[in-house]
């Protein structure tokens, strides 16, 4: 999106630099991610960081308000609610496609926001392995608000560890070394000492609990919880003592509560404002609009994809029976505007938020992007293309 600095970079680049990267990357936790990491990160202008920071600003001034609380309590499902939620989320991202505006100019559009959890720790190590292998300028930050990597790390250490000592501190998932994300779980434990633990592998003795740290019986005093319950739901052959909806001597770094409140069920309350496509709730249609291949059909109650349909039809819709569960968003389109040695490529930037208890708003402290040559951003539209993937977005200084 900057000329001079995307034409050095790919003048620069070659393909043995690049795998000299993956080889790092891989070894610095014996693992390999089963995502596609692409040859590039992003540049972005000082006009385009303006504009993503006046949306996020915007969707914060929704979120803040005191009834932000009764407006998401419809997300939740009883069947699913967890106990001893606090006053707001401590993660947030929010998800934007990089799409032409009616000027001719590049601008952001929320395609989608969560209350939980992103890839904090492997955004910043994948950022400076990028930076190690690669042409990056020095005046280009992947950070925001000030921060560096010591002061970034010190941040999430407070917000996750907070007041305990680590080993009493877990991150929490659904077989952790076996999902997608597990070079972030390998990530976290190397920057804060926090063991990730298997939901199946929680000890629960009445409203304690603990789990086997080098064989070892140790208590759990907070828990970062990364299981997404869509995932949980699934796995009917998950044996568990660990129940989420009873109340436990523990706290929660990310109330798993707030995956709900703040997800798709959000958009419908943020239509109003710039960079967010119109979205509706389904059941508030009385009508469907005549142009459906402008729009987007998504289950509210679901994770990583499934279920959207991106080009609906009326038949889709004489299936629905709890329209309540669903939203129709307006289709934005993505902009090709990185210039890459085997075409343009289409974005998507994700921008890291934390809620820090005691203040008055979430803050922006880092980024996650990723890079498509299909109709969509994803693994299924990308097959066999180069230059796309996931990555991350160096900032202009401004």
């Amino acid at each position: 999106m900057i000329s001079a600095v995307r034409q050095s970079y790919n003048t620069d680049f070659t393909p043995e630099k690049y795998q000299q990267f993956l080889k790092e990357l891989t070894e610095k936790f014996q693992h390999r991610p089963p995502f596609r990491i692409a040859e590039t990160p992003l540049f972005i202008p000082n006009d385009l960081r303006a504009k993503l920071f006046e949306a996020c600003e915007g969707i914060i001034d929704v979120l803040v308000q005191p009834n932000f609380k009764a407006l998401s309590e419809s997300a939740l499902i009883p069947s699913q609610t967890v106990p001893d939620e606090d006053e707001h989320t401590l993660f947030l991202q929010m998800d934007f496609g990089i799409c032409w505006g009616e000027n001719g100019e590049i601008e952001p559009q929320l395609i989608e926001i969560q209350g939980f959890p992103s890839l904090y720790f492997y955004q910043n190590l994948v950022a400076d392995l990028y930076r190690k292998h690669f042409l990056v300028p020095d005046n280009y930050t992947h950070f925001f608000n000030g921060l560096n990597s010591e002061t970034y790390t010190d941040l999430l250490r407070k917000l996750i560890v907070g007041r305990h000592s680590p080993e009493n501190v877990i991150l929490l998932e659904i077989e952790p070394e076996q999902q997608a994300t597990a070079i972030d779980f390998f990530a976290s434990k190397y920057y804060l000492g926090v063991e990730y633990v298997c939901l199946s592998d929680l000890i629960c003795e009445g409203r304690d609990v603990f789990y086997l740290k080098d064989g070892k019986k140790t208590p759990v005093y907070r828990i970062y919880n990364r299981v997404i319950f869509d995932e949980l739901l699934k796995r009917k052959d998950l044996q568990r003592s660990f129940d989420f909806t009873k109340s436990y001597n523990v706290e929660w770094a990310g109330h798993p509560n707030w995956f709900f409140r703040i997800s798709k069920h959000t958009l419908p309350f943020l239509s109003h404002l710039p960079y967010v496509p119109n979205t509706q709730f389904l059941k508030d249609l009385h009508t469907l609009p005549t142009n459906l291949q402008n729009y987007v059909l998504k289950p509210l109650f679901s994770f990583s994809g499934a279920g959207v349909i991106i080009n609906p039809t009326l038949a889709d819709f004489d299936g629905i029976t709890e329209p309540e569960n669903y939203i129709l968003q307006q289709k934005v389109s993505y902009a090709p505007v990185i210039a890459t040695p085997s075409g343009p490529t289409k974005c998507e930037i994700r921008m890291l938020t934390v809620w820090e208890p005691g203040t008055a708003r979430p803050k922006i402290i880092n980024n996650l992007s990723r890079l498509s040559k299909g109709e969509m951003i994803g693994v299924k539209y990308n097959k066999d293309k180069d230059w796309v993937g996931g990555s991350v977005c160096f900032f202009e200084a401004s």
